[in-house]
This record gives C-alpha cells, sequence and structure tokens, in this order.
C-alpha cells in the first residue's frame, strides 16, 4: 500500500469516526430534549390536577366561612394566573409559589373552624391536594435532573459545538422559592412537659 493510500485511509478512518461522534451527540441532545419535554408535561398534568382541585377546596371552605372573601378572591386569582398556558417552567414557579401562598391562607382559615377541619369533603379534598403536591415535587425533581443533564452537555465541551450548530441550548429549571418549601421543619420534644 503507498503512503498516500495509507494518509487517505486514516483521513478516511479520522472522518468517519468525527460524523459517528457527531451523529451519536447530535441523538442524544435529541434524547435529552424529549425527555425535560416529557418531564415537564408530567408535571404539567399534576398542576393541572392541583387547579382542578382548588374549586372545591374553596366551596368546601366557603360552606363554613363564608365572610373570608378576600382568601377566596386571592386563591381564585392565583389560580387562574397559575392555570394560564403556555409560562416557561421559571413563570409557572412563580404562578405556583404565589398560589401556594394563597393556599396557606386558605389553610389558616380553615383552623379557625374545628367543623370544618372534621369534615369529611374537607379532609378528602386536603389529602388528595397533598398527594398531589407530593407528585408534584417528584416530578420536579424528575424534570431537573434532566435539565441538568441537558444543560451540562449543552455547555461541555465538545459537545457544545454540536449544540450550537443544531441550536440546542439550555433548559429552564422549576424551582420552588417558597420559604415554607425551604425551610427546615421545626422539632419539639415537648420540653416544658411533666
Amino acid at each position: 500500500m503507498s503512503p498516500a493510500a495509507v494518509v487517505a485511509l486514516v483521513i478516511v478512518v479520522v472522518l468517519l469516526g468525527v460524523l459517528i461522534w457527531a451523529v451519536s451527540t447530535y441523538n442524544g441532545f435529541v434524547r435529552l430534549r424529549n425527555l425535560v419535554q416529557e418531564a415537564w408535561r408530567q408535571i404539567d398534568v399534576e398542576l393541572h390536577r392541583r387547579h382542578d382541585l382548588i374549586p372545591n377546596l374553596i366551596e368546601t371552605v366557603k360552606g363554613y366561612a363564608a365572610h373570608e372573601r378576600g382568601v377566596f378572591e386571592a386563591v381564585t386569582t392565583a389560580r387562574a394566573a397559575a392555570a394560564q398556558p403556555g409560562a416557561t417552567p421559571g413563570e409557572q414557579a412563580a404562578q405556583e409559589n404565589d398560589l401556594t401562598q394563597a393556599l396557606g391562607r386558605l389553610f389558616a382559615v380553615a383552623e379557625a373552624y374545628p367543623q370544618l377541619r372534621a369534615s369529611e369533603n374537607f379532609l378528602a379534598l386536603q389529602q388528595e391536594l397533598t398527594n398531589t403536591e407530593d407528585r408534584i415535587a417528584a416530578g420536579r425533581r424528575f424534570y431537573n435532573a434532566n435539565v441538568r443533564e441537558l444543560n451540562t452537555k449543552v455547555e461541555s465541551f465538545p459537545s457544545n459545538v454540536i449544540a450550537g450548530m443544531f441550536h440546542f441550548v439550555r433548559a429552564e429549571y422549576f424551582e420552588v422559592t417558597d420559604a415554607g418549601v425551604r425551610a427546615a421543619p421545626a422539632v419539639n420534644f415537648g420540653q416544658g412537659r411533666v
């Protein structure tokens, strides 16, 4: 084999290796982008479930505390804002945080009414809302893990070359900013009691 043929063969092998790497990297970006989108859709399903529970919760509390109109309006307004389609994960997180704060005020009102807290309907709605919140939290963890993986690949060399060529961009995290969620739980061992 002549030296020119060896050089040509080496060039072809190197180009073939680069092509295989580029296709593999591109397909990896597509897979990660689709995982991020799928994870967001799962969060969206749970957010819709949450939004659908809230009117029933409001009506149940209204039956016991009809004079708390400001709280009901705040929850309704926050729910309407959070239910608007087309928000980015960051915008949705901010809207959901507002809704969570409004719901906190609603539950504070409910605390003042022992008959309401004992109501089977209220307890069932509260339990369903708690379960939905747990599913949202699990979905958020799954979504953010996929976002982290995609963002790392978009920013890392040499895959960032393919990302730039085919316009793969960083995804946005879905983060909770509610201080109650981030705060450490208070522990009381009943000190002062005998």
